[in-house]
C-alpha cells in the first residue's frame, strides 16, 4: 500500500463523529495516539504495516479531526470508545500499539475486552508510575486553558522556538521532545480543543504526577505478548517506568532506542516499523479463556489470594 491509500474516514458511533485512517489487509493492527495528538502521529508508519496488516488508527474523542463534545475522558472511557469503533468495522481481535496515554489506553482496553486483544505494543506507555515531566504536572493546573490559549499565541511562536533551540543546543533529555510537544500545542487552535485536552490530562495527572497506576492488574497479561518501546531520553515518561513495567508483565519483551526521546517511532521509524512486523511474525495471538482469566484473577498480582496494592504502589498482604 502506498501513501495514497491511507485515508481519514469518518463514522458515527453513540452520535458523535469518528475520524480514523485505515490502510491494508490482513490481521488487524490498532494505533493509539497520545494526548493532544491524532491518527497522523502515525503517517510515516501506516503505510509499511499496510503491505501485511489491515491498519486502523483513530483519532480518539476529542482529538484530530474526532468531534470533541463535552464527554467522558477517562481512559476507560477510552478504551470503551475503541472498542465500540471496532465493532461498527466488524474487527472482532486485534494487535493493539499505543503510545503514551494511548498506551494506557491499549492496557486498559486489553483488561476490559481481553478476549478482543492479540497483542500489545506498549510505547512510551502512561500508566507505570507517578514520576510524569512538570509541564504536564502543570497543564493539570487551574488555569491551564489561558496557559495554552497565551502558547498558541503567533506572537509567542518565535521565543517558544528560540527555547526550544536553546534546549537542544544543551542536549537536554526535553529538547528531545520539545518539536513533538510544541506540534501538540499547534494541534490545539480553538478553546474546545484545549478544553479537552485539560479534561483528559486532569484524568490522569495532577501537580503531584500521574494518578492511575495499571502496575496493579499487569500480572493480567500472563500469555498475551506484550512488547514495551521507550526512548532512552524520554522527558515525559521516565525510562525506568520501562523497567518497571517489563518487570510487571510476565514474559514481555523490552526494546529501548537509545539516544530517543518520548516519540521513539519518529526518531527511528524503520527499526520501529521492523520490530513490530517481528513481534507480530513471531508471536502467537493471546488465547484468553474464561477460566484462565479467573485462575489469574483469584490468584492475585503476586500468586498470592488477596494481595492488595496501597497507593504507593507496595505491596499489602492480608493477615501479613
Amino acid at each position: 500500500m502506498g501513501d495514497q491509500d491511507v485515508r481519514l474516514r469518518h463514522r458515527v458511533v453513540h452520535g458523535y463523529r469518528r475520524a480514523y485512517r485505515t490502510a491494508g489487509e490482513g490481521p488487524p493492527v490498532v494505533l493509539i495516539h497520545g494526548i493532544g495528538d491524532s491518527s497522523a502521529t502515525w503517517a510515516g508508519l501506516i503505510p509499511g504495516l499496510a503491505r501485511r496488516y489491515t491498519v486502523l488508527a483513530p483519532d480518539l474523542l476529542g482529538h484530530g479531526a474526532s468531534d470533541k463534545p463535552r464527554a467522558d475522558y477517562s481512559v476507560a472511557a477510552y478504551a470503551n470508545g475503541v472498542r465500540d469503533l471496532l465493532g461498527v468495522l466488524g474487527i472482532e481481535r486485534a494487535t493493539l500499539v499505543g503510545h503514551s496515554l494511548g498506551g494506557g489506553v491499549a492496557m486498559q482496553f486489553a483488561y476490559q475486552y481481553p478476549e478482543s486483544t492479540e497483542r500489545l505494543v506498549l510505547v512510551g506507555a502512561g500508566g507505570v508510575g507517578r514520576e510524569v515531566n512538570p509541564v504536564l504536572r502543570a497543564a493539570a493546573l487551574p488555569g491551564a486553558e489561558l496557559m495554552l490559549a497565551l502558547l498558541s499565541r503567533p506572537s509567542m511562536r518565535r521565543p517558544t522556538r528560540l527555547v526550544i533551540e536553546l534546549m537542544r543546543l544543551l542536549d537536554s533529555d526535553l529538547g528531545q521532545d520539545a518539536p513533538d510537544l510544541l506540534g501538540l500545542v499547534d494541534a490545539l487552535p480553538d478553546a474546545r480543543s484545549r478544553s479537552v485536552f485539560v479534561r483528559t490530562l486532569r484524568a490522569v495527572v495532577d501537580w503531584r504526577g500521574q494518578v492511575i497506576t495499571m502496575l496493579d492488574r499487569c500480572y493480567l497479561t500472563q500469555g498475551m505478548p506484550t512488547m514495551l518501546v521507550w526512548g532512552s531520553r524520554d522527558s515525559v515518561v521516565p525510562k525506568a517506568h520501562a523497567h518497571r513495567a517489563h518487570a510487571a508483565m510476565p514474559g514481555s519483551r523490552l526494546e529501548i532506542f537509545d539516544g530517543a526521546g518520548h516519540f521513539p517511532f519518529h526518531t527511528d521509524p524503520a527499526r520501529f516499523l521492523a520490530l513490530v512486523e517481528d513481534f507480530i511474525e513471531t508471536t502467537p495471538p493471546a488465547d484468553w479463556s474464561a477460566e484462565r482469566w479467573r485462575e489469574l484473577l483469584r490468584g492475585g498480582r503476586f500468586g498470592t489470594p488477596g494481595a492488595e496494592v496501597d497507593s504507593a504502589y507496595e505491596v499489602v498482604v492480608e493477615g501479613g
